[in-house]
C-alpha cells in the first residue's frame, strides 16, 4: 500500500483535510493495538475506538491542517515522525490559527507502512513555529 512512511503520513494529513475517513483507515494499521491521543482527549486503543473519534471530529467537516517542521527517526521497520500541525480554525475576523505538536508512529508490515500511532497536543500559549519550520518561505 505505502512504500514509504512519507507516502502514508502525506495520505494521513490529505484524508485529515478532505474528512475522508476511509482514505484515513487505509493509513492506520488493521492492528487492535493502535493508538490515537486527541489534544485534550483520552488515549484510544485499537480501531474501532480509533475510527469512531475520527467519524466523530469529521462531523464538523474537513480539517485544514498543515504539517511543519518534520523530524524524522527511521529504522527499517518502524519510523517516527514528529511535526507541528498549524490547523486554521474559524473564517474572517474571527480565523485563528492553532498550533499543536504530533508524533506519529509508522511500522513497515506486509502490506507496507502504517500508522500505529498518532499524539497531538497542543503547543504551548505563545507558540509560534520558526520561519525556518514554514515551508516555501520567501527570505
Amino acid at each position: 500500500m505505502f512504500a514509504t512512511p512519507d507516502e502514508a503520513e502525506h495520505a494521513f494529513y490529505e484524508a485529515l483535510e478532505q474528512a475522508d475517513l476511509a482514505q484515513l483507515m487505509e493509513v492506520w494499521s488493521d492492528d487492535e493495538e493502535i493508538v490515537c491521543i486527541h489534544p485534550g482527549g483520552p488515549r484510544l486503543v485499537g480501531l474501532q475506538a480509533v475510527q469512531e473519534s475520527w467519524q466523530e471530529i469529521f462531523a464538523n467537516g474537513p480539517l485544514p491542517i498543515r504539517p511543519l517542521h518534520l523530524h524524522t527517526v527511521q529504522s527499517m521497520m518502524s519510523s517516527v515522525h514528529t511535526v507541528v500541525e498549524q490547523l486554521v480554525a474559524g473564517s474572517g475576523r474571527s480565523r485563528q490559527i492553532l498550533n499543536c505538536h504530533a508524533t506519529n508512529v509508522y511500522h513497515k508490515g506486509p502490506t507496507g507502512w502504517r500508522l500505529v500511532l498518532h499524539h497531538a497536543s497542543q503547543a504551548p500559549a505563545g507558540f509560534e513555529p520558526v520561519p525556518e519550520d514554514i515551508p516555501d518561505l520567501l527570505h
